[in-house]
């Protein structure tokens, strides 16, 4: 009779048993799994809204490239400043015009008021004329130096943006980018005399090719004479229907202010309505 005891005992392979799971259950994670798990979803998220979230200044649109220096801020301060300008002065013209023609002389430089004082000094008055038509060709041009600024600083940025508001923008800037790079500094005089012809790209251009702001603030004056002097000869030429014509605008101002006013206003309740839409 064989020991029983003398028999070799199968040894059957154990389970394997993964800590805290049932047998044939996949490894749980260990609570520092779960944390670098959520550790990595976390920066997952941050990379992403980080790359949604741009600077104002990482704009396309804009004429600089990377992030804008302090001179770049100034001058694009300064466009917004001439901007509100504009629309500040749009209304007020005829308002200026019904006080005094002189007024609108010094402030803007208005071609109705260079035509007023001509034909004033063809019914025998306006002994300073040629003052006038001087503070006028200054006034016209007082801003001119912020397009060459621009120009100095960003270059053909400026032209696109000027170019890429409409056809007609892209149109005109693309004649006289043109006109500037035949004819120079030169251009600068000539875009007084060419209508349509946007001068803000001829400024930039001047700007970017490296004119000296002195140079270029003498070419603009003449330029700027030029052609107040033009509107002048033509109300002096005309005389007194030029004078009536004037008188006339002048006393219908107020109602003019106001037409200006309403259409600025449905305009721009247009395009506020416009731009919902699209935001929704």
């Amino acid at each position: 009779m064989t020991d029983e005891a003398d028999k070799p005992v199968s040894e059957e392979p154990a389970s394997e048993t993964p800590a805290g799971g049932e047998p044939g259950q996949a490894p749980r994670r260990t609570g520092a799994t779960r944390s670098e798990d959520a550790l990595s979803d976390q920066e997952q998220v941050e990379q992403s809204v980080a790359a949604e979230r741009k600077e104002w200044w990482d704009d396309p649109r804009l004429p600089w490239k990377g992030e804008p220096t302090a001179a770049d801020k100034r001058c694009w301060i300064a466009f917004a400043l001439l901007g509100v300008y504009g629309l500040v002065m749009l209304p007020l013209r005829p308002l200026i015009l019904g006080m005094s023609t002189y007024a609108l002389a010094i402030i803007t430089g208005s071609t109705i008021a260079m035509v007023d004082i001509g034909a004033g000094l063809r019914l025998g008055g306006e002994p300073q004329w040629w003052m006038w038509v001087t503070i006028a060709a200054l006034s016209v041009m007082k801003f001119d130096w912020i397009f060459w600024w621009a120009g100095r600083l960003w270059g053909r940025g400026m032209i696109e943006i000027i170019a890429g508001r409409s056809r007609w923008a892209a149109r005109t800037a693309h004649h006289a980018e043109r006109l500037a790079e035949r004819f120079g500094g030169i251009a600068t005089y000539l875009v007084w005399l060419v209508p349509f012809l946007p001068s803000a790209v001829v400024f930039a251009f001047v700007g970017a090719a490296r004119m000296r702001l002195r140079t270029f603030l003498l070419i603009d004056f003449l330029g700027a004479l030029t052609n107040r002097l033009f509107y002048f000869y033509l109300g002096y030429r005309i005389g007194e229907p030029a004078k009536d014509a004037v008188s006339l605008i002048a006393r219908y101002s107020t109602y003019i202010t106001i037409a200006i006013v309403v259409v600025i206003m449905i305009k721009s309740m247009r395009n506020s309505r416009k731009e919902t839409p699209a935001q929704a």
